[in-house]
């Protein structure tokens, strides 16, 4: 006779969410390892002598990994489906490690060490590429794999757990690339009008040039590993075990989890949504579908990246001093504070309320931008301005976005429809980065009029067609879908 469970272990579900949020910092850390690697970078190609290195294909180098976000967004379904979240998310720690060694040393087998070539950048890219594939695969699976672990109560807070391990695995390699560089200073390049093309300067520190770059991209492969290790000690979800046929396995994870009785309810509902073999992704219509891409859509197109990624740049020309490096630190101390408040309040106030409230700050933020720029007005007004905007994007549109699409979606057709929106997610990254040099350089008034534009629009979205997941189970959501 089974003993009774009466109420599940909150230590052993959060010890399985710490392990899955891994794939988040290894999201941010991958995602951010480039800014400070790309000086010494940029310099060690420049001396290849059979092709000429120029702001184009340094460019192209330094985002080639959201190429392979694109491709890991797009098929994580299939892997989530085939291999299921778990297994997934080892093979994006895999790919995570060979993509910190390759891009370490991307000579590996094929060239000489240390000698710059076209072989030897398109080798590098390859690497980079793959760890692209794995940041798009735990971008999607990640936050699929905590809320088909969570209880419905809880679920928003865990998920949005993911959003604050991004953004911490941002600061965490922030920190290592300043501890690698020590003494050291990056590479002065200079314009040669003589060979019309650029060079380093022969007076600068080449450590980082030949060494530096090097062992930052290295750095990933510690947390790389961790994970992949540490994902042997979690267990598969129960919604998966289900749709695979495993229901005593579901049942024991859930009984651990939630307790007994609890368990006995989730698995009857989850055994009467699931027919992920049978059901095709428009089973429940355009809407659900439409719905989660714009929402991926919305949270790239109001311009967040613009500001993470060109931060420096962006209060530089606000009037900060020091090349703006200090303000970004803020900036980012700020991030992490308002993205504690979307955790702490997602399961008491609701999804909907704090993207309509993020939006509705972010036009705010954007706007007083803009009118900045229009008046000329410099120092702490656009700074302040700039530090709003991400504030509220990060207690909204970072962590809330992540929540809703990793819970929206029926069961059944869950897999695929997270690496549709996702791989919509990486896509609109890339436009609004490669964009937005050229938008900011025409005139920031431009730029951040038309980012808290789609920010209104955002609000009006999120007001009109997106429904509150609080405090429902994923089945429920499949029976909302159905009735629609």
């Amino acid at each position: 006779m089974n003993t009774l469970v009466k109420e599940g272990s909150r230590v052993y579900l959060y010890t399985i969410t710490l392990v899955a949020v891994l794939g988040g910092l290894l999201f941010g850390y991958d995602t951010a390892v480039i800014s400070g690697a790309e000086k010494g970078l940029e310099s060690f190609f420049l001396s290849a002598p059979d092709f000429t290195y120029n702001k184009i294909l340094h460019g192209l180098t330094s985002s080639s990994a959201l190429i392979g976000c694109v491709i890991g967004g797009a098929s994580s379904g299939f892997f989530a489906g085939r291999l299921g979240r778990r297994n997934s998310l080892r093979f994006a720690s895999v790919l995570f490690f060979l993509s910190a060694l390759g891009s370490f040393y991307p000579e590996f087998l094929f060239f000489e060490y240390n000698k710059p070539s076209f072989e030897l950048l398109m080798a590098f890219n390859f690497y980079r590429v793959l760890g692209g594939i794995g940041v798009g695969l735990a971008s999607a699976v990640c936050p699929m794999y905590i809320a088909e672990i969570a209880p419905s109560n809880i679920r928003g807070t865990l998920v949005s757990c993911n959003q604050f391990a991004i953004i911490f695995g941002m600061l965490v390699v922030y920190f290592v690339n300043f501890l690698i560089m020590g003494d050291h200073q990056n590479p002065i390049v200079l314009a040669d009008n003589e060979l019309g093309r650029l060079v380093v300067s022969e007076e600068c520190d080449m450590w980082s040039v030949f060494k530096g770059w090097r062992y930052m991209f290295l750095s990933e492969a510690f947390p790389a590993a961790l994970f992949g290790f540490l994902l042997f000690f979690v267990p598969k979800t129960p919604r998966y075990l289900v749709l695979a046929g495993e229901e005593t396995k579901a049942f024991s994870v859930l009984e651990r989890i939630n307790g007994t009785i609890e368990a006995n309810k989730i698995l009857l509902e989850i055994k009467q949504t699931a027919k992920e073999k049978t059901e095709k992704l428009l089973t429940y219509g355009v809407a659900v579908i439409a719905i989660g891409i714009m929402l991926s859509v919305f949270q790239q197109a109001i311009g967040i990246n613009a500001v993470l990624y060109y931060a420096p740049r962006i209060f530089e020309g606000a009037g900060a001093e020091g090349g703006g490096m200090m303000q970004t630190v803020l900036m980012g101390i700020v991030n992490i504070i308002f993205t504690l408040v979307a955790i702490f309040t997602v399961d008491n106030v609701g999804r909907k309320p704090l993207l309509i409230i993020g939006s509705l700050g972010m036009a705010i933020g954007s706007f007083s931008v803009a009118m900045c720029d229009s008046l000329s007005v410099t120092g702490i007004v656009p700074v302040l301005s700039i530090i709003v905007y991400a504030a509220f994007f990060m207690m909204s549109w970072g962590p809330i976005c992540w929540v809703l699409i990793s819970e929206i979606f029926p069961n059944t057709i869950r897999g695929q429809a997270i690496a549709i929106a996702v791989a919509f997610q990486w896509i609109f990254n890339y436009i609004v980065s490669a964009s937005f040099p050229a938008l900011y350089d025409f005139s920031p008034m431009f730029a951040y009029g038309i980012y808290g534009t789609i920010c209104v629009l955002a609000a009006l979205f999120v007001w009109r067609f997106v429904p509150e997941t609080k405090g429902k189970t994923l089945e429920e959501m499949t029976e909302f879908w159905k009735k629609k």
